[in-house]
């Protein structure tokens, strides 16, 4: 099994955006969406990454260029059955005003069977796969994830998702390497209380034992939450000033697949994410990063122990043994 990683991105967008730096505006067209942001991260730290994408209608056809452009390894299941989706953002004024959203069209049975056929041979030859979510979580199906997660972990690839709500849950049923996910996207979905740290220690222990061996919960401005081998730590940094906030969660995710990729221990891959994903928020590109710039960072970052149980002083094992019980 080679050190790639492949990335699942069924649902890439165009996004158009139009920005004004200096007296004259700039219009920038670039391919997006969660897992494309991921495979451009992931080369950013010089792994090598199979981006497999579905791609239909006009906006299709302006998206593969410039897909091949981003130098992944793109693999494509043309769509009959509608078009891709999109957005445009005016910035001119400083900050992201939105004109226009495109959600895309759902998937039909064939083409979801071509995408998962063509994604999973692609995940069995790589150590890693990262399974990004659609751009609504109408248009695929959260049981094609559970599928994935089975088949691809069975047979020795790990699995790396940022997902929320049923397409979480379904990947939670057949047990992923490692998971990142927000603090905002566990109270949204019920899996915790609140945003204090008790909360969000019980909600990481519910999580691993639901089916996430590693679990990172991001907290915005504050230290993130991070439970491997049992245990959970803060992942302290420096405080970067941001230029856009958005994509620091993508970014931690793909580096953290692209270092696991490589041979990499994984509480060094949390460390390089989170420096990538500070790094990220303070550029106007998403998924992008110099890798001198990554490595740089990394010595700053620290994980330290939080030292804290969940309220009622509940053990891990404890909380592993109630989720089991539901």
């Amino acid at each position: 099994m080679s050190g790639r990683v492949m990335v699942f991105a069924p649902t890439p967008l165009l996004t158009v955006t139009i920005d004004q730096p200096n007296e004259t505006p700039e219009l920038h067209l670039h391919p997006g969406g969660q897992g494309v942001w991921q495979a451009r991260m992931v080369l950013s730290h010089g792994v090598d990454v199979v981006l497999c994408t579905a791609l239909g209608g006009e906006i299709g056809q302006v998206l593969e260029p410039l897909l091949v452009s981003e130098g992944v390894d793109l693999k494509v299941v043309t769509r009959d059955s509608g078009g891709s989706g999109g957005y445009v953002h005016d910035r001119r004024g400083g900050t992201r005003q939105e004109i226009v959203d495109v959600t895309g069209q759902p998937f039909s049975r064939h083409e979801l069977d071509e995408l998962y056929n063509l994604a999973l041979g692609e995940g069995l030859c790589a150590a890693v796969s990262v399974l990004s979510g659609p751009n609504h979580p109408s248009l695929v199906p959260a049981d094609l994830y559970r599928r994935f997660a089975a088949d691809l972990g069975s047979n020795g690839s790990r699995v790396v998702v940022d997902l929320s709500g049923e397409h979480l849950t379904a990947v939670l049923d057949s047990g992923v390497f490692f998971l990142k996910v927000s603090h905002e996207e566990l109270i949204a979905d019920g899996r915790a209380a609140g945003d204090g740290e008790e909360q969000l220690t019980r909600a990481l222990h519910e999580l691993h034992a639901a089916g996430a061996e590693n679990v990172v919960v991001s907290r915005a401005d504050r230290p993130a939450l991070a439970l491997v081998d049992g245990e959970v730590f803060e992942v302290r940094m420096p405080r970067l000033e941001a230029a856009d906030p958005r994509g620091a969660g993508d970014s931690m995710t793909a580096s953290v697949a692209a270092v696991v990729a490589r041979g990499g221990d994984l509480r060094t891959a949390i460390r390089t994410g989170a420096a990538a994903g500070a790094l990220n928020v303070t550029r106007h590109g998403l998924g992008t990063g110099r890798l001198e710039s990554i490595n740089g960072l990394v010595d700053r970052v620290r994980l330290e122990p939080a030292g804290i149980l969940p309220q009622g002083r509940t053990t891990p094992d404890e909380l592993a043994q109630r989720v089991a019980g539901r």
